[in-house]
């Protein structure tokens, strides 16, 4: 049976990239970007991938009406956040004065601004943007062939802090140590990009598309 793949579409985030890096990686899968709560629901897996400013991205999901079909993914089958799709799984973001997010788990989204300083004391440039190192927390199928250590692509002006210190599955420094993904059951989410990340990226992918959680 033909594997189906869901790219959640909300009308915000760099669908095309993150769809054509899975059908690069998910040979003979039908891979969909989409905003139908059916073909989310009847999908094999889930991908949550998003860009932009907060209270934007809660407006498009909630104009949308994807908001519980985000959710019951996120509980109940392979599901794999990118970025935005990684914050907004918290309950608030200090963004735009403060915005409720979808609220799966306990935490805040907060600004770099004032903390991410570098080692000559001045403050580091906002957003921040390029390949960074991401140290693994915790042993995990995505993690299968990347080595501890490699270099991911992020761009991000915010981070998330968990309150669940055991949600977190990597972390990275930018000035200060962020969470730059979390893990739980049948769901991953990441702070950088892996379909702009070249080898690592796709193996990430990949492991994604094979994994039984």
């Amino acid at each position: 049976m033909t594997q189906k793949i869901a790219v959640i579409d909300y009308g915000m985030g760099n669908l095309r990239s993150v769809s054509k890096a899975i059908e690069h990686v998910a040979a003979g899968a039908e891979v969909r970007v989409t905003d139908d709560h059916r073909y989310i629901a009847a999908a094999d897996r889930v991908v949550f991938p998003g860009q932009g400013a907060a209270r934007d991205c809660m407006a498009a999901i909630s104009g949308h009406h994807l908001n519980q079909a985000v959710l019951d993914a996120a509980r109940n089958k392979p599901f794999l956040g990118i970025c935005m799709g990684l914050q907004v799984l918290m309950q608030h973001s200090e963004e735009n004065g403060g915005t409720d997010l979808l609220g799966l788990f306990p935490g805040t989204v907060r600004r770099f601004d004032g903390v991410a300083r570098g080692d000559n004391g001045l403050p580091l440039k906002i957003p921040h943007m390029g390949w960074s190192q991401v140290e693994q927390r915790v042993g995990h199928a995505l993690w299968a062939g990347i080595p501890d250590g490699s270099r991911f692509y992020f761009v991000h002006s915010y981070r998330v802090v968990p309150d669940d210190p055991t949600l977190v599955a990597a972390t990275t420094d930018y000035g200060v140590r962020f969470t730059s993904a979390i893990a739980r059951g049948n769901l991953f989410a990441c702070q950088f990009h892996p379909e702009k990340s070249a080898d690592m990226g796709l193996r990430l992918l990949q492991n994604f598309v094979e994994w039984k959680p």
